[in-house]
């Protein structure tokens, strides 16, 4: 069977293990139903997210024009201390702004290589933290705004990690950490605006990845470098597929290539 479409976020549903959904435009694929199966993927053409043309993608999934007009693609997005919709100032467009930043954002602690501080819109919880490969995770604050979770991440980054080390995330060379206790110490610094919202007495969330072996040196593949690349799949983390010859592909580092995937 052989399906064709652009690659785009993997969607996810919450269980145990994670159900991993590829959605194209007129079909989808239960990724978790393809385990131990072997699969050909090849490279087509590049599809922008937005503008729909077939122009070299720059960043997430856009070409380059796009992105440094689109408001979904403003530097906000990766750097939320620099929101402004809360001020009623303008970056790209504000009213698209507004509805994103001016919804409630959770500040949280999650463990994929290591313990890191990140910021997400609570309607992405758990989604984000699948998203990131974490094995377990904690919400610290719950903020009115993405300006406030943005400077509370700033500040905690002093003290833990903000980066995830997808090496180590992907070969599941992680230590279990008491997340509850490391909110807790980090509380102090939490600035002054964002103090009341901290959550007490929460607990830690577990996820269960659907990986059947995990890769000693995980190799990144670059679907439009090679061309095509065939392989059996043995598990799926974050939003990496993994391979029994340790190659690893990043759906989401593939965004907006157009692709074939055949199931051998």
């Amino acid at each position: 069977m052989t399906y064709q479409g652009v690659l785009t976020k993997m969607t996810t549903e919450f269980s145990s293990p994670i159900q991993y959904y590829l959605v194209f435009e007129n079909d989808f694929i239960n990724m978790n139903q393809l385990l131990d199966k072997t699969l050909r993927i090849k490279f087509v053409k590049h599809q922008c997210l937005n503008c729909g043309l077939d122009k070299p993608i720059f960043r997430q999934g856009f070409c380059k024009n796009c992105f440094f007009d689109m408001p979904q693609a403003g530097d906000w997005i990766m750097r939320p201390e620099l929101s402004t919709a809360h001020l009623d100032k303008e970056d790209r467009d504000l009213e698209y702004e507004k509805k994103v930043q001016l919804k409630p954002h959770i500040v949280y602690l999650a463990n994929s290589s290591n313990v890191k501080v990140g910021v997400t819109r609570k309607t992405q919880v758990p989604t984000r933290w699948i998203d990131q490969g974490a094995h377990e995770a904690i919400e610290i604050v719950e903020v009115p705004n993405r300006y406030l979770a943005g400077i509370t991440e700033v500040a905690l980054k002093d003290y833990v990690a903000d980066k995830t080390n997808w090496r180590t995330m992907l070969k599941n060379d992680v230590v279990d950490e008491s997340l509850v206790e490391w909110k807790n110490k980090l509380k102090q610094y939490i600035p002054d605006e964002a103090q009341e919202y901290f959550i007490e007495n929460n607990n830690e969330i577990n996820i269960d990845f659907p990986v059947l072996s995990y890769p000693v040196k995980p190799k990144s593949l670059n679907i439009e470098k090679v061309g095509s690349f065939e392989g059996v799949l043995k598990g799926i983390k974050g939003q990496y597929l993994i391979f029994e010859d340790d190659t690893v592909c990043n759906i989401r580092g593939n965004e907006g290539k157009v692709v074939t995937i055949e199931i051998v």
